[in-house]
């Protein structure tokens, strides 16, 4: 199905600013709760601290409610190690070793940031650093990627090439998307892809590029939670995010602190 390259997929340079704003809040609040991460920790308190930070500077947590099998409880997703997305914060206690991926979405006038990371809690292993390194500096091969008259499958691609030639894999059913208004719009952008295919890529447009990386398999599963997302084979998983827009002068990272 063609999509077509309505108002709500392609953003003012108003509109941009505005989600530039709401992202600017949403990295605020990714900074302070990654100050927190150590062992001892809840998933639960890093989840409390963040909501606050929202809601202080006038924000709206998008994740708390989102539908799904049932509202989506909590304003951040925390996996742990294996997990790979949508883990719930709960009582969960960080231990020395962890690698911890947190996710957030805050709303602000009406536009959505939305990014993620991942980090060692206390000392970790070189594998797992590794593992963290590829993950981020993946992202930013697809970020290059993200210019009018690219292609959705050029991000794809440039996050699947260097994924893969670290040894690790990407998943074939989780994927980047549109973002604005709302949380999900088109298009769908897979961590995989062909050179030159997909959606056209124009001027306006804003998309949440998240590589997500596993260790072991692209294969996938979901816990009885029906959320949380892990591989399959229990190998460590990470993940990072941004919400970037096309411009003529490049991608335009709309998830990192403005200056003030």
């Amino acid at each position: 199905m063609m999509i077509t390259y309505n108002k709500q997929l392609v953003k003012t340079e108003l509109e941009i600013q505005k989600m530039q704003a709401a992202g600017s809040l949403n990295a605020l609040v990714l900074e302070e709760v990654k100050k927190l991460i150590k062992p001892g920790v809840t998933t639960r308190e890093l989840d409390e601290t963040a909501e606050m930070i929202i809601r202080d500077h006038g924000g709206i947590p998008t994740f708390k409610g989102y539908p799904g099998p049932y509202p989506y409880p909590a304003t951040l997703t925390i996996s742990i190690n294996e997990e790979m997305v949508h883990g719930i914060p709960s009582g969960r206690v960080l231990k020395e070793g962890d690698i911890v991926s947190v996710d957030c979405g805050t709303t602000l006038d009406g536009f959505i940031g939305d990014s993620a990371f991942t980090v060692g809690v206390g000392e970790i292993g070189t594998e797992q650093k590794r593992l963290i390194q590829v993950t981020q500096e993946s992202l930013y091969k697809g970020i290059e990627q993200m210019r009018p008259g690219k292609h959705v499958g050029d991000v794809g691609a440039a996050i699947q090439r260097y994924v893969e030639a670290a040894g690790y894999h990407v998943p074939k059913q989780y994927t980047g998307h549109g973002v604005g208004r709302e949380m999900h719009e088109p298009p769908q952008v897979p961590n995989f892809g062909i050179p030159g295919q997909g959606m056209l890529l124009r001027e306006g447009l804003t998309i949440a590029i998240e590589p997500m990386v596993l260790v072991g398999t692209f294969q996938t599963r979901v816990l009885p939670d029906q959320w949380t997302v892990i591989s399959a084979d229990h190998s460590l998983t990470a993940h990072y995010e941004h919400t970037v827009a096309v411009t003529s002068n490049g991608p335009l990272i709309l998830t990192q602190r403005l200056e003030r």
